[in-house]
């Protein structure tokens, strides 16, 4: 192999060395957080239930939002301008 490709390969080889720890520390957050919560009371399974939900609700929002979009497309507006005719803030 040439130098440069044995640059490239030590370069990508980094990065994903970096990556991999950024994944152990994003790990080694969330059982902290995990435990963090056991300790108050909640349960596992009222925590895997809680996610659940979150991602149910997600999911009905950015289909919730993706119907606006193609209102406001018909409409020839801003998905902006159509939440006050359907009571939303814009924080929605």
């Amino acid at each position: 192999p040439s130098p440069s490709s044995s640059q490239g390969n030590g370069a990508s080889e980094a990065a994903l060395q970096c990556e991999i720890e950024e994944l152990k520390r994003k790990d080694l957050a969330l059982d902290q957080e995990i435990a963090q919560l056991l300790s108050e009371g909640y349960s596992l399974e009222e925590l895997e239930k809680h996610i659940s939900l979150l991602h149910e609700y997600n999911e009905i929002k950015d289909a919730g939002q993706m119907l606006l979009g193609k209102l406001a497309v018909i409409r020839g507006v801003t998905t902006k301008q159509l939440y006050p005719e359907y009571d939303l803030e814009l924080s929605d």
